[in-house]
């Protein structure tokens, strides 16, 4: 993909989906990956993943360098969030932006979050991580994760100039990883990796979506 697709745009809803049934798992179960607790819910939502995209994260981990892993800050979204941060967002846009049509605050809006309809999150296939080493303290990556285009000044895009070479270092080591093991970025969000959702197979050029959104009945699997 070599174009800026935004999850707004009409191709991401058009790509198909091909539910594949995999269970969200709870990624604290055996302590293989760091969690931050920055979204920690009261369910445990921020937690899980489908269990495939665990299964590739651990293989993504380990392809980091000695001493790095992943800190996870948030996996799986329900849908009731995702639809209030996605409209808190917006609500934003419009004071700062009276004049924009609904259309192109939708379209500034998914830079940052992602229409509730085509989330990543709600699917349970994306990841927002960092990287830490091993006494889990944070590495420089240019902004903090989730930080705005506006509060960044658009130092979140993945490949955003001006940034640091320790900050453009350390997200080529995320970057590298993570996609050899099968994820794809949102290049607005370098934190935010996905694989098995609808922005994932628009991506790859997969002739589906493996994931929907997900059930969310608890499973530790």
């Amino acid at each position: 993909m070599t174009d800026l697709i935004l999850l707004s745009d009409p191709r991401v809803a058009a790509t198909a989906v091909a539910e594949c049934g995999e269970p969200l798992v709870d990624l604290r179960a055996d302590g293989h990956l760091r969690l931050d607790a920055r979204k920690a819910d009261d369910d445990g939502s921020y937690a899980r993943l489908r269990a495939g995209a665990r299964e590739r994260l651990l293989r993504a981990q380990r392809l980091l360098p000695d001493g790095l892993r992943f800190l996870v800050v948030e996996g799986y979204r329900p849908p009731a969030l995702q639809s209030r941060y996605f409209e808190e967002y917006a609500a934003t846009l419009r004071r700062a932006h009276p004049e924009a049509p609904p259309g192109r605050i939708r379209e500034l809006a998914s830079a940052y979050i992602s229409p509730p309809e085509v989330a990543p999150h709600v699917s349970g296939g994306a990841v927002d991580l960092t990287l830490c080493g091993a006494d889990g303290r944070e590495l420089e990556l240019g902004t903090e994760v989730n930080a705005t285009p506006e509060e960044s000044k658009g130092a979140c895009r993945t490949g955003a100039p001006g940034l640091t070479e320790e900050a453009r270092a350390n997200r080529a080591v995320l970057g590298r990883a993570l996609s050899s093991a099968g994820f794809v970025n949102y290049p607005t969000e370098w934190w935010h990796w996905s694989y098995g959702d609808r922005y994932w197979a628009l991506s790859t050029r997969a002739a589906a979506a493996r994931y929907g959104p997900a059930d969310p009945s608890p499973s530790t699997g």
